[in-house]
Parts: C-alpha cells; structure tokens; sequence
C-alpha cells in the first residue's frame, strides 16, 4: 500500500464511525458482509489484471530454463488459482471485515506481498521474490465502501 493510503482509511473510517454506531449489529454484518464481497471480488479481478493496488503491474516472473522447446506455448498467468474464493477468504462480524488468505496459501501470498525469500520446492535453493502486492485497497475501493454504506443508509 502506498504512503497516502493508511490516511486515507483512516479518513474513512472516521468518517464511516458515527453512522456505523446508528445501525443496529445485525445491519452492521449484513453491510459488511455486503462490502466483504465486494472488496474480494475487486481484489480477485485486479490479481487477475496482474497489477498492485497503485496501478502499476507486477514484476515479470523470472525467466525459466525450459526443458524443451515448445513452440506456440502459452504463458500461464500468476496466481491464477490463489484468487479463487477457496483460498480468498472473507470473515465479516458487525465491527470488522477481513479478506486475506490462510494457510499455505497465506505464505505463499506472503512472500510475494512483502518480497521475502522462499524455496520454490523442497530442496531447492532459496529465491528473493519480487513483490507484488496481492492484497491492498485501491482508490475505487474506498470510494466503493463509501458508496455502499450511503446506499444502505439512504435505504433505512
């Protein structure tokens, strides 16, 4: 996430707060649950795009040693089955919304996210990954948040 991002999610939260506290806690979980879904699928369709949260792409993977020559091959896409709803997990309660991954899933989302070292496989050497920010909010997510809970306020 960019510097400006953490102000602008507080912004929005203080500006969310006092008409959060109006609703009852069963409208709380079903707005968030209602946002949850929403900032998932954002998330899986801009994973899919191949870009972070600013915009810009992910870094190329590293060229691979082919075994033989395949001509007309396709390139396959990254992380094409880590942005599945299996391993995107959304936990909404009345107060929070939580959209990340878990397990093994989780460390692998891990070490691209943040650009740590890993092993490819058992027994291979250790690789500094490039980071590429799987998870994190985008412009059109907090006007998104901001738009729904207006709507689901505007509907009371």
């Amino acid at each position: 996430m960019g510097p400006g991002v953490t102000g602008d999610l507080e912004a929005l939260e203080n500006w969310a707060a006092p008409l959060l506290a109006k609703l009852s806690p069963g409208e709380r979980r079903k707005l968030a649950t209602d946002i949850g879904r929403d900032l998932r699928r954002n998330q899986q369709q801009r994973v899919a795009a191949q870009r972070n949260p600013d915009g810009t792409p992910y870094s190329p993977r590293k060229p691979r040693q082919q075994l033989r020559a395949k001509r007309g091959r396709i390139k396959s896409k990254m992380f094409t089955k880590l942005r599945q709803a299996r391993h995107l997990k959304l936990q909404t309660t009345a107060a929070s919304i939580a959209v990340g991954f878990l397990g093994r899933a989780g460390r692998i989302a891990r070490v691209h996210q943040e650009g740590l070292r890993d092993r490819a496989a058992k027994g291979a050497p250790d690789v500094r990954y490039a980071k590429r920010e799987l998870l994190g909010f985008t412009r059109e997510d907090r006007d998104m948040i901001a738009s729904r809970l207006l709507d689901h306020l505007a509907g009371l």
